[in-house]
C-alpha cells in the first residue's frame, strides 16, 4: 500500500491496482466492482483488471422505490444521502484504519445492509463504518447487491431466484481473494447484517459455495419468523411479473415491484409474511429445499459461530407509523398497555421466537452461539429499543444523525457512550470469537449458554 501526495492510496491486489483515498482516521476504497450481471442473470465474478481501478467514488445503490419510505422517515437524510441508483451496482467498499502498519493483520467484518430486500445501500451515510473501523481497528467491507424484483423473485426456469444472495456470495469470494492486500485476515471474516441483511447472513451460512468464506455471523433483528412457507407467495409474484424482461424500463419494473409490495391480495392470502414480500427462496440455488433447512443450519453449526439477537421493542418501528395503533398510547388507562401488547406480539412473531429457536438449534448441534436483547433508548420514547435503533449506535457520527427522528430526544453523549460500547462488543466478536460479555445496563443483555 502506497500513499501519494494527493491523499490517494494505492493497493496492489489480485483484483488489480486499486486507488482509494484517505479520509481522516480511515482509508476508503469504495465502489469496487466484484461482479457483473445482466438483468435477471446470475452474477459473474469480475476478472483482474489490467488498468488502475478508481475506488474513490461511492457504490451506486440498487434501484428502489423511495416514495413513502418508512426508513427515510425515521433516519432522515442519513438513510440514503445523495447516492445515485444503477442496476450495475455490484460493488464493495473497503474501510480500514489509516494508521495500520504494514505488518498488522486485522479482522474483517462484511456488512450486509437491511431494508426488507427492497431498500437501502451499503454506502448510505447511515452505514458509514468509519467510527467502528478507527476505534476498534477492524476492516469493514460494505456490500451492495440487487434488490426487489431484480434480486429476489424467480421461478428458477425463466428467471433465477436468489440473485441478490448470489451477489453476496460473489462479494465474499472477492473478499477472500483480495482482503489480504488491505491488511485483512481472509481466515477471520465475520459477516454481520441487520434486518433483511441479517436474514441474508443467516442464509449465507447454508448456501452452496460459502464454506470457508467466513467464520462468524452477527445477526441483528433477523425477521426469521417470516422466512418459512413462502413458496405460494413467490409463485403468485412470479406469475404477476412474467411480462418483465431485460428490455422493460426500470421505472416500470419498480412500479410493478411497488404494486406487489403493497398488494392487498398478498396480505389477505399470506398474512404477516407479505409485509416483507421479497426474500430468499428455498429449493432454488444456492439454498436447499425448505424441508432440509433445519438440518442444513445444524450442519453449519460446527464451523460458524453466531451472535444473534433482537431489539426489545422491534415492532414499534412499524406500529408507531400506523395511525390507529400510534394513537393507542393516548387512550386513558388501557391504551398504552394495549399498544405494548400488540407491539410485543408482533416482535415475538417476527423476530424473537424464531431467533430463540435459531439459537437453541445451533447450540444443540454443538455450535457456539450467544443471544442478546438490545434495550437501548430514552424511556417513553416511541422508538425506544425499536427496529433499526442499533444502526446509529454502530455507524455514522453526530453530523450523520443530526435531527434524525429516531434519535430525537436522545443526548448525543448517551448515543456516543452506548455506541462505543456496542461497537466494542461487535468488534470483539470479529477479533476473538463469540462470547457472552457482561450485560450493559440500559443497553444490552445476553443469553448465556
Amino acid at each position: 500500500m502506497t500513499e501519494t501526495p494527493m491523499d490517494t492510496i494505492t493497493v496492489d491486489a489480485p483484483a488489480g491496482t486499486i486507488v482509494g483515498r484517505r479520509d481522516g482516521d480511515v482509508i476508503r476504497a469504495t465502489g469496487i466492482r466484484y461482479a457483473r450481471a445482466a438483468r435477471f442473470a446470475v452474477p459473474t465474478a469480475e476478472p483482474p483488471s489490467s488498468e488502475t481501478i478508481d475506488a474513490t467514488e461511492w457504490s451506486p445503490a440498487a434501484p428502489q422505490n423511495v416514495t413513502d419510505d418508512l426508513l427515510r422517515g425515521r433516519f432522515g437524510p442519513a438513510a440514503f444521502g445523495d447516492l445515485r441508483e444503477d442496476e450495475d451496482c455490484l460493488r464493495v467498499s473497503v474501510t480500514l484504519p489509516a494508521d495500520r502498519t504494514p505488518d498488522e493483520t486485522l479482522p474483517v467484518m462484511v456488512w450486509i445492509h437491511g431494508g426488507s430486500y427492497v431498500l437501502g445501500a451499503a454506502d448510505a451515510p447511515c452505514h458509514d463504518p468509519a467510527r467502528l473501523v478507527a476505534e476498534q481497528r477492524v476492516i469493514v467491507v460494505g456490500v451492495t447487491y440487487r434488490l426487489g424484483l431484480l434480486g429476489f423473485v424467480g421461478d428458477g426456469i425463466d428467471r433465477p431466484a436468489n440473485l441478490g444472495l448470489l451477489d453476496m456470495i460473489e462479494a465474499l469470494r472477492w473478499v477472500a481473494r483480495n482482503i489480504g492486500a488491505f491488511g485483512g485476515d481472509p481466515a477471520g471474516v465475520t459477516v454481520f447484517g441487520e434486518s433483511a441483511g441479517a436474514d441474508a447472513a443467516a442464509h449465507l451460512m447454508i448456501a452452496d459455495g460459502t464454506t470457508g468464506l467466513f467464520r462468524r455471523v452477527i445477526l441483528q433483528s433477523a425477521p426469521l419468523g417470516l422466512a418459512s412457507r413462502r413458496a405460494g407467495m413467490y409463485d403468485a409474484m412470479v406469475a404477476a411479473t412474467r411480462d418483465l424482461d431485460a428490455d422493460t424500463p426500470i421505472d416500470d419494473v419498480l412500479r410493478a415491484q411497488r404494486r406487489l409490495a403493497r398488494g392487498g391480495e398478498l396480505l389477505v392470502r399470506h398474512g404477516l409474511r407479505a409485509t416483507m414480500a421479497f426474500g430468499t427462496q428455498y429449493g432454488h440455488a444456492p439454498l436447499p429445499p425448505e424441508e432440509d433447512i433445519d438440518a442444513a443450519w445444524a450442519h453449519a453449526a460446527a464451523r460458524i459461530e453466531v451472535l444473534i439477537g433482537w431489539n426489545e421493542r422491534e415492532a414499534a418501528f412499524f406500529t408507531s407509523a400506523v395511525p390507529g395503533l400510534a394513537a393507542l398510547p393516548r387512550v386513558p388507562v388501557v391504551g398504552n398497555r394495549l399498544y405494548e401488547f400488540i407491539s410485543g406480539r408482533i416482535t415475538r412473531a417476527v423476530y424473537a421466537n424464531a431467533g430463540a429457536h435459531f439459537l437453541r438449534r445451533h447450540r444443540r448441534a454443538g455450535g457456539h452461539a450467544t443471544g442478546y436483547i438490545l434495550e437501548w433508548g430514552v424511556p417513553g420514547h416511541p422508538l425506544r429499543a425499536s427496529h433499526t435503533v442499533d444502526i446509529p449506535l454502530l455507524f455514522g457520527d453526530r453530523r450523520t444523525w443530526h435531527e434524525a427522528p429516531i434519535l430525537v430526544g436522545h443526548s448525543w453523549s448517551a448515543v456516543e457512550k452506548n455506541g462505543r460500547r456496542l461497537r466494542q462488543i461487535w468488534a470483539d466478536v470479529a477479533r476473538d470469537g463469540v462470547s457472552a460479555p457482561e450485560d450493559v445496563r440500559g443497553l444490552i443483555r445476553f443469553d448465556r449458554p
